[in-house]
């Protein structure tokens, strides 16, 4: 029985139909493999079994989740602490901080999440003992495998010599489970009929560019679809970059996302996603799945996708859940819509001249101290209040990472609000406060 409190901290009253099956299934003998679509609720779907299966008394590691990304390890590892139970949870990835990894293994937490590399690295300088680990979870199992993690799962897994449950989860189906997951007896929970989703209703569109220049098109396609929230999908950096940089031109907010940035920059653009202060992101399919990013409204195929993996990994982006989206696929006079994709879609017409989306509501603002330096969320909203004379409702999402914090602030608000706190202090120590570039 899942306590109603854990639900209540994500503001829902009911679990869908396939977080249901996950509970009635867990117990099942041998192993799970979930294939459900990205934004269905996979991250709670598996971690709401295990809070009861969980042992409070038991000072080792007992639950691994192995993801492909950074993004998705730090995803899950909000969605845990939310849940508000008593156990520690560790996340561990590259780019992170090695130090302060083993400083938080020195006590075992009772959940461990991270990716292949960084794990299997911790276990071979000692830090990690997985010995007694009893739980495994390969998330987004086939996006590990594509990206090449095989020798690093294995060599984990061969750590954990007590295993008694495996869970796999995928967006689409595994073609095949190689032997080093240990993989026997299987029960598979497929979602990913139309007819079992909760989602909501996905429009598909088509754009086709009338001149020369998709550039031009995306943004004009981009002016109607206004402020609402978009992700605009290219197969190449440079693409994102190119688009980026006109979009700059005309003042228009929004972040770019891929493989070739720095991670601060990549966790500042996603952040922002979150608190409202950009609603327009244009990415590689780096963003197409493993990342906690709000509700999408739309999703534009500037490139079109290569396989039809791809393209369900990016629609899955948007109409997820309860709410609509719409799927746009832009054509210039060479292409066509991919043979996969099963539909005809309904064509849409672009306006003539570009209008600006609408100004987003906040901006965020960026303090030079986190959890590291004993700074949290209570901290930050005291001085925001008190001394940066703002309303609760001029106060938006606070994300607070080791060694920085990230604020959203109404956005006619913040430049006053950053003159009035210039000079103060958090925990007594002087920080840099600015707005986020």
């Amino acid at each position: 029985m899942i306590d109603s409190s854990i639900l209540s901290k994500f503001n829902i009253t009911e679990l869908n139909s396939m977080q249901k099956t996950m509970l009635e299934k867990i117990n099942n003998p041998g192993d799970l493999i979930l294939i459900s679509p990205t934004g269905s609720g996979k991250t709670l779907a598996f971690l709401l079994p295990f809070v009861t299966m969980l042992e409070e008394k038991t000072k080792e590691v007992q639950l691994v989740i192995i993801v492909p990304t950074r993004e998705l390890a730090q995803q899950i590892e909000r969605v845990f602490k939310q849940m508000g139970t008593a156990f520690k949870i560790s996340c561990c990835y590259g780019g992170h901080s090695v130090q302060i990894e083993r400083d938080n293994l020195i006590e075992p937490p009772a959940v461990l999440v991270g990716t292949p590399g960084r794990i299997a690295h911790h276990l071979r300088k000692k830090n990690l003992v997985l010995e007694y680990a009893n739980f495994l979870i390969l998330d987004e199992f086939d996006k590990s495998l594509e990206s090449g993690f095989q020798e690093e799962m294995s060599f984990i897994i061969k750590s954990m010599e007590r295993l008694k449950k495996r869970i796999l989860t995928s967006a689409t189906s595994i073609a095949e489970i190689p032997a080093f997951a240990g993989v026997k007896t299987v029960t598979e929970i497929n979602f990913t009929s139309e007819e079992k989703l909760s989602g909501g209703m996905l429009k598909i569109k088509s754009v086709r560019v009338t001149g020369d220049d998709k550039l031009e098109a995306l943004l004009l396609l981009i002016g109607k679809i206004n402020s609402k929230s978009t992700i605009v999908f290219c197969n190449h950096r440079d693409a994102v970059n190119r688009i980026s940089d006109q979009l700059a031109k005309l003042n228009v907010a929004h972040g770019f996302y891929h493989g070739g940035l720095e991670q601060i920059d990549r966790e500042k653009t996603l952040i922002k996603l979150r608190n409202g202060s950009i609603n327009l992101l244009v990415s590689t399919d780096l963003a197409a799945r493993g990342l906690d990013i709000p509700e999408i409204e739309a999703v534009i195929h500037y490139q079109l996708p290569t396989t039809e993996d791809v393209m369900i990994h990016r629609n899955g982006r948007t109409a997820r859940m309860n709410a609509d989206g719409t799927v746009y696929f832009l054509l210039d006079q060479e292409e066509y819509l991919p043979p996969f994709l099963g539909t005809t879609p309904e064509e849409e017409t672009l306006p003539s001249k570009f209008i600006s989306p609408k100004p987003v509501q906040w901006k965020t603002l960026y303090i030079s101290a986190g959890k590291k330096d004993k700074v949290n969320k209570m901290d930050i909203v005291g001085m925001l209040l008190q001394k940066g004379g703002l309303q609760k409702e001029e106060l938006g999402k606070i994300e607070v990472l080791d060694h920085s914090a990230y604020v959203a602030i109404k956005s006619d608000k913040i430049v006053k609000t950053l003159q009035k706190i210039k000079e103060e202090r958090i925990k007594n120590k002087k920080v840099k406060m600015e707005i986020s570039s």
